[in-house]
């Protein structure tokens, strides 16, 4: 049988939030990554709703939900979220999170963990690991290159192929473009004023975590999403850790039917 979503929409304090539901039991928040919206978890929710009621709002400022006018951060996040879950009367959830997801559900664990069962988080960011910092720098390059430079380097297509360059710029300017379309992703990543995006960081508040945590990381991810899914499991009280060793950076996609089989032994309480 075909799994059956409901598509919602809430006015919340901090703006509209859309999200799609599906199943009925144990509730199970879902939260998207960096470069995408709530429809990555369909598919893992196809394998889930037997069996838990299963939640997946776009994240504010992403896919159907609002793009208020407003200083977004991981703190808005996590209190839109709180508001979501009071308003649908929901005292206790588990939340499995993706890249930034992750990095709001655990945000999330550490500020209200009474609300909270477990977590399972897929590649999650908010930790700072070796590197980190150069790769934040050239997004923000990529991210604030004017127009006419990238046409510029259209232009030159036939110099860079010459000298071996032009994989490079167009692995470049694809990611430029992954960027522009979620504004409110490179916001929180790597576009406010590394102050205020370190106070959020987790590294130091890991060890308060008292929820169980299940982190599952893909095999042929980038070595920095290997680095902070060790940091996770390594300062996490109470954290268990899985490759996925044909995964990439895109689990709730690519392996969805793995995934879906750790989350639920996770709930079930086999990890």
């Amino acid at each position: 049988m075909d799994t059956v979503f409901h598509n919602s929409r809430r006015k919340l304090s901090q703006g509209l939030l859309f999200w799609r539901e599906a199943g009925a039991g144990t509730p199970v928040i879902f939260l998207h990554g960096s470069w995408n919206d709530s429809s990555q978890w369909v598919s893992v929710i196809e394998c889930l709703s037997a069996t838990f009621h299963c939640f997946a709002p776009d994240l504010l400022g992403f896919g159907e939900s609002e793009n208020p006018n407003i200083h977004h951060s991981i703190d808005l996040q996590v209190e839109c979220l709180a508001e979501f879950l009071q308003a649908l009367k929901l005292e206790k959830v588990y939340f499995v999170g993706h890249s930034l997801g992750g990095w709001i559900a655990a945000s999330y664990a550490l500020k209200y963990p009474e609300q909270v069962f477990g977590l399972v988080l897929l590649s999650p960011e908010g930790v700072e690991v070796e590197g980190q910092d150069k790769y934040s720098q050239k997004l923000r390059r990529l991210f604030n290159l004017s127009p006419l430079v990238v046409k510029i380097f259209e232009w030159l297509r036939p110099v860079t192929k010459i000298f071996g360059w032009d994989e490079q710029i167009t692995q470049d300017l694809q990611l430029r473009q992954v960027l522009l379309e979620y504004p409110i992703a490179s916001h929180l990543l790597f576009q406010r004023q590394q102050p205020e995006i370190a106070a959020e960081l987790l590294q130091n508040r890991l060890y308060l975590m008292e929820v169980a945590v299940l982190v599952l990381q893909g095999g042929k991810d980038a070595p920095n999403a290997l680095a902070k899914s060790q940091t996770y499991t390594q300062l996490c009280n109470k954290a268990n850790f899985k490759i996925i060793a044909h995964g990439g950076n895109d689990l709730p996609e690519s392996v969805a039917v793995v995934v879906a089989a750790d989350i639920q032994d996770f709930v079930m309480g086999n990890w």
